[in-house]
């Protein structure tokens, strides 16, 4: 175990949990398993839900413990000496002015991370009088911005075809591909059309799971697993011709929804390695005291959010309300903008909300985020995302029922944000704002009469030469993040979107979700593998019997299936919990007052054998 004498925490972390016990949840990876701290997350009133969520938040930052399973964590020897490496490489990138090149590259959340950092770090060198080095690309192309695209993620040969293209004609390439359970194969085929010409790519692999907890399932149409392709890039590693970033951060608040943790700890971890980067290209050499000492800015980070905890509770309860027959909007300024737009998106997939239910807007719209395809407006009611849209589309038939939460810097344009806000406040009193000020900065009195409901962030001024501008930057953004990540997270579990601590009514449109749709059914009645995964099929086709055909299908056929159907998974454990078929569980669930609702009743019919996870002492382990 690492001690504090080379290292004192900022914040409090919690204990080492029950997930680092050997034989917690042994068949799923750590980015898979039930956080033991939010066991009960569905039974909690709006301040506990921060707190829990606080402390999983906390759980990046947590030490190693000699006493458990030896899972590397953030402030590992090894994964500082990685980060390390892996700056040291990108050094050389931000050398060649001509052939050198960063790509960074995810799915879903992950994308979106890449484009932001990516955006981050162009405009630092633009500060310098220098060429952007980095790119990004994300599955789905730009659409998936501002749209869930989850499908193109069962991809290996797109994922390879696309990372070729952004590299014509470079000779030293850093890739960083982002997959935070270790399981995209859009992101395997990238790292294997890497591995296959060194001479060009530096692979690099950032995840939240061991190399052992890999996905391991045969990708269809290709040749290796995602845990293969690992294997192959962790063997490169000792002679630094590739490189596997993977802290263990604990698994999530909500199980599997790593737009949260993973989120957070990816942005962590590439952040202060390319800051690093960036430093030692000014003649810094890279050290352990580096990394450390931007590190702590992230904790300074999480300790100043959750300070706050008692009003994001506030926030979090009237965005439940107002997204009971209502919606919720968020406009940001500059990439705090952006940050809010992934939260907005993010709830589609992860709750199966409504695209209407959470949008998030930014000042500037699609020129503010420099995405390479420009312009998406053209493509749908969904994909206008500028202050102007919302004001010309949306505001119109905002009302009472919908809640407006504004997000910015006190050396954005406040005139713009008070117009903005008042023209709001005539529509909706649900009205509040995140405001981010540097110590000495305060806001100005009309703004707070205009808006009674202030998060006020206030932060340190960073004496750290011009990366100190980016550290409070990449700050806001943390912070930002973890309270709508919270928000969100939270308003739904009071809606009954969660069960325990699962979401339960996602929809089933790539591999990964449908291996977690079946291990959730598993955990919560109990069942065999076998039983969980042909109920799951009884509830994509709406069968009771399924035909020979249906059973010989792959997995791509059952989630090409599934991709149109809501309510799955809920139908599905309905039917297990009451042993009765699809259609009565349909009918259930359709007519119950929620999710959690339906399974909790499911769950107390009488004479219903015990599940897994019910009976004394019981871990969850996925049978």
């Amino acid at each position: 175990m690492r001690g504090t004498r080379k290292y004192q925490h900022v914040i409090e972390t919690p204990d080492p949990g029950k997930w680092e016990l050997a034989g917690y949840e042994e068949s799923l990876p750590i980015s898979e398993k039930s956080n033991p701290i939010t066991r009960e997350l569905d039974k909690s009133d709006p301040s506990q839900l921060v707190q829990l969520l606080r402390d999983c938040d906390a759980e990046i930052f947590q030490e190693e413990d000699a006493n458990l399973i030896h899972y590397h964590r953030l402030y590992s020897e090894s994964v500082l000496q990685t980060m390390g490496d892996i700056a040291k490489r990108v050094q050389e990138v931000l050398k060649d002015p001509e052939g050198g090149l960063v790509v960074l590259s995810g799915c879903g959340t992950s994308g979106r991370l890449a484009l932001l950092l990516a955006n981050s770090f162009n405009l630092l060198l633009k500060g310098q009088h220098r060429a952007p080095r980095y790119c990004y690309i994300m599955s789905g192309g730009d659409r998936s911005i501002v749209s869930a695209q989850e499908s193109p993620e069962d991809d290996p040969h797109v994922g390879a075809q696309e990372l070729e293209k952004v590299c014509e004609g470079k000779k030293n390439v850093v890739f960083v591909g982002i997959s935070c359970g270790l399981s995209a194969p859009f992101i395997a085929g990238q790292l294997d059309l890497c591995m296959r010409h060194l001479d060009v790519y530096l692979p690099v692999l950032v995840g939240c799971n061991p190399v052992s907890m890999a996905r391991n399932d045969p990708i269809e149409g290709w040749h290796s697993s995602f845990r293969q392709v690992a294997e192959r890039l962790q063997a490169l590693h000792e002679s630094h011709k590739g490189f596997i970033l993977n802290p263990a951060v604990g698994p999530e608040a909500v199980s599997g929804s790593s737009r949260m943790k993973g989120g957070s700890a990816t942005k962590i971890l590439l952040e202060t390695l390319l800051l690093v980067a960036h430093k030692a290209d000014s003649n810094v050499p890279v050290t352990e005291k580096c990394l450390l000492e931007i590190l702590r800015t992230y904790e300074r980070a999480h300790k100043v959010t959750y300070s706050q905890s008692k009003k994001i509770a506030a926030l979090m309860k009237q965005t439940a309300t107002s997204l009971q027959k209502g919606h919720l909007y968020i406009l940001g300024w500059g990439t705090l903008g952006l940050v809010g737009i992934m939260a907005a998106v993010e709830c589609g997939p992860t709750f199966q909300a409504d695209w209407r239910d959470v949008r998030g807007f930014v000042t500037g719209g699609y020129d503010s985020i420099e995405n390479k395809e420009g312009d998406l407006s053209s493509l749908g009611p969904e994909f206008p995302i500028s202050h102007e849209d919302f004001v010309r589309n949306v505001l119109p038939s905002v009302s009472e029922t919908d809640a407006v939460l504004l997000i910015f810097t006190l050396d954005d344009e406040l005139n713009q944000i008070e117009k903005l806000a008042a023209l709001v406040k005539e529509k909706t009193s649900n009205i509040q704002c995140i405001s981010h000020a540097t110590a000495g900065q305060y806001l100005p009195n009309s703004l707070k009469k205009t808006i009674p409901s202030i998060i006020g962030m206030t932060w340190p001024i960073l004496f750290l030469e011009y990366e100190g501008t980016f550290i409070q930057k990449f700050q806001r953004e943390l912070s930002t993040k973890w309270i709508l990540d919270t928000v969100t997270s939270g308003a739904y579990a009071l809606r009954g979107k969660i069960f325990r601590n699962f979401m339960v009514d996602f929809k089933i449109t790539n591999s990964k979700l449908f291996h977690r749709a079946a291990s959730v059914l598993q955990r919560v009645t109990g069942q065999s593998q076998q039983r969980c995964t042909e109920v799951l099929l009884q509830s994509i086709y709406g069968e009771q019997t399924l035909s020979e055909q249906i059973r010989n299908r792959t997995i791509a056929g059952h989630v090409g299936a599934a991709a149109s159907q809501d309510k799955v998974l809920p139908v599905a454990i309905v039917s297990l919990l009451r042993n009765c078929a699809v259609q009565e569980a349909r009918s259930r669930v359709d007519s119950s007052a929620s999710i959690r609702a339906a399974i909790e009743s499911s769950l107390n019919v009488p004479g219903r054998k015990r599940g897994a996870e019910e009976g004394s002492g019981s871990e969850g382990r996925s049978r």
